[in-house]
């Protein structure tokens, strides 16, 4: 528990959300967006609506993570489909593919704010993103996202505690960005690719895995997992188990990661922020 509850901050948060009109909340189903839509839900009611993009960059099981919150607090909410994997920029996976890529879904989310009369939008970023290197961050920026957890001086840790207070399903769950972030960048994105990277990350939770990467590097899936999960994944009827799935996903080979998880750290490949997230 933290020393210094972020109580205040908490309100700072309902009252920002509580001088707006009514608003679009970008709801990823992650612990960020999480709190922010339940709060926006509390605060303003009806006059939220949370939207979920879907598309081949977002793990399979997205959906029913999303349905189960929603329906646990009665939030409005609306899927939308977004058509990155249409765009030659986010394809390339250059440095700046999340730029790309949030581009065109807050465009989406604009448009969908617009049809519904809701007068502003808002995203999950807290005030630890601005040490990382996010360029999607970029794109909010240029367009008027708002960012009420930035606002409110909100860290992940804050969050966290928060969410913890209110009791939220996804108060300790892991972080989980689009799958394109398991591509090393200059690795040009396809469908069947981040196919391959969904089916072996589900196989292995499925074995009991949590907090994990499946990093792809042609033939080869790197495993990430949390250097507990050593000793486990080592016995020999799990490590055959892995094996088998992350195979059976169309990887030729498997190789665990020795460092663990961390994340962003693919990011290592940009000089100027090594450790940045992504």
């Amino acid at each position: 528990m933290q020393d210094h509850p972020p109580l205040d901050k908490y309100e700072k948060l309902k009252a920002i959300l509580g001088s707006l009109d009514s608003l679009l909340v970008a709801f990823s189903g992650g612990v960020d967006s999480s709190l922010l839509l339940y709060t926006a839900h509390e605060v303003l009611g009806e006059k939220v609506v949370g939207v979920t993009a879907e598309s081949a960059v977002y793990p399979s099981s997205l959906r029913s993570h999303v349905d189960s919150f929603i329906q646990a607090y009665g939030i409005r909410h609306r899927y939308i489909q977004t058509d990155e994997m249409q765009e030659p920029a986010f394809l390339s996976n250059s440095q700046e593919r999340c730029y790309y890529c949030k581009k065109g879904l807050f465009a989406d989310l604009q448009a969908l704010a617009d049809e519904l009369g809701l007068k502003h939008i808002a995203h999950g970023a807290n005030l630890d993103d601005l040490s990382d290197f996010r360029p999607g961050f970029k794109a909010a920026e240029e367009m008027g996202i708002q960012a009420p957890l930035l606002a409110a001086g909100l860290t992940k840790e804050d969050i966290r505690f928060l969410s913890r207070l209110e009791k939220l399903p996804s108060a300790d769950k892991p972080a989980m960005p689009c799958l394109a972030s398991r591509i090393p960048y200059g690795t040009q994105i396809t469908t069947e690719i981040l196919a391959m990277i969904d089916n072996a990350e589900k196989a292995v939770a499925e074995l009991g895995f949590e907090g994990f990467r499946v990093r792809y590097h042609q033939t080869v899936a790197r495993l990430e997992l949390d250097p507990y999960d050593f000793v486990k994944v080592m016995d020999d009827k799990i490590r055959l188990q892995v094996i088998t799935a992350i195979r059976s996903a169309g990887f030729q080979y498997a190789a665990l990661d020795l460092e663990g998880y961390s994340q962003g750290k693919l990011n290592r490949a940009i000089k100027s922020k090594p450790d940045a997230d992504s």
